[in-house]
């Protein structure tokens, strides 16, 4: 794990399924299926849980993005998304990532190798083509119903590359992730924890010509020479879909000053936007006995209601 917390993997790695859409295989989690759809290579496939709504009737849909590392959502989605009774949703897994695996595995060196943001985005956006656009689309929900893009940390990173995918959709979510590009994030984190000198040694080799595959920090050069060019602060700046950000006032993982400049950037440009701190919460919103994921999605449930007005009016208290 490198000095940089927020960068330190965790999770287990399998091997990819066959590309193809396969239907259906019981996950853990009750009342999850886990189905297969292409990525962005002929041999790859990304492992998918999909979950119809708990209580009906169903009333929007979400695809969810995770975040950084080899976490299987399969023994951990009932609990995570218990909040969300209306919704059908839609966790993706990057590949190579075991389902099954829960929050705590180690990555593989295979999966080490091949993890980079263009790469991701690229399996994501070809998967998310299949499941909504495809000749076989495996999707069982209302194809008309509002969709809700949500990225948990990393995984808003490629949030405006995925959304002209997303048919009907009514907005962006962020958890835990700022909006800047990740390399001004990455500096603030490194100055907030007294790395700078690491970071300059990172940024200098990243610009080396040092092979893609060497190893600094957790990531191979592959992965920071795409993590120093890759833009997300314009892009959701010109985004004409409503932006909902949320995050923790006690972020160990990322400094609130990121959370922060974004926001200021944001108020005179982002077309419709909300930023909800939750003091004292941490980077996955939670604070002693206060859930701040399930406090969330009790407010995307208001929304869900009335899916038609204003999706930051409606989920901000």
């Amino acid at each position: 794990m490198g000095w940089w917390l927020a960068l330190g993997l965790s999770g287990s790695a399998g091997a990819a399924e066959p590309s193809m859409i396969a239907r259906p295989e019981l996950s853990p989690s009750a009342g999850w299926s886990l189905i297969a759809l292409p990525g962005g290579r002929p041999d790859v496939a990304l492992q998918v849980l999909e979950r119809s709504a708990v209580a009906l009737p169903a009333r929007y849909v979400v695809v969810v993005v995770p975040g950084s590392g080899c976490t299987g959502w399969g023994p951990v989605a009932k609990r995570y998304f218990a909040g969300m009774l209306h919704a059908a949703l839609l966790v993706l897994h990057k590949p190579g990532v075991n389902v099954d695996a829960g929050l705590a595995a180690d990555c593989s060196p295979d999966f080490v190798q091949n993890d980079t943001l263009s790469a991701w985005r690229d399996h994501a956006r070809a998967a998310l083509r299949a499941y909504f656009t495809g000749p076989h689309q495996p999707n069982t929900h209302d194809p008309a119903l509002p969709v809700l893009l949500m990225g948990i940390s990393e995984g808003a990173e490629l949030l405006p590359d995925l959304a002209p995918e997303v048919p009907h959709l009514a907005g962006l979510v962020m958890i835990s992730a700022p909006g800047l590009d990740p390399l001004e994030t990455g500096q603030l984190q490194a100055r907030r924890l007294g790395q700078w000198s690491a970071w300059t040694v990172l940024a200098s080799l990243q610009s080396s010509d040092a092979s893609d595959d060497t190893i600094h920090e957790g990531r191979t050069l592959r992965y920071w020479r795409d993590f120093w060019s890759w833009k997300l602060t314009q892009p959701l700046l010109d985004a004409p879909w409503p932006l909902l950000r949320v995050w923790g006032g006690a972020d160990a993982l990322v400094p609130e000053a990121a959370y922060q400049r974004f926001t200021e950037q944001s108020q005179s440009l982002l077309a419709s936007g909300c930023h909800i701190p939750l003091a004292n919460a941490d980077h996955g919103l939670q604070s002693g006995q206060f859930d701040g994921l399930q406090w969330l999605w009790a407010r995307i449930e208001v929304w869900a209601r009335r899916p038609a007005n204003n999706f930051c009016e409606m989920v901000l208290p």
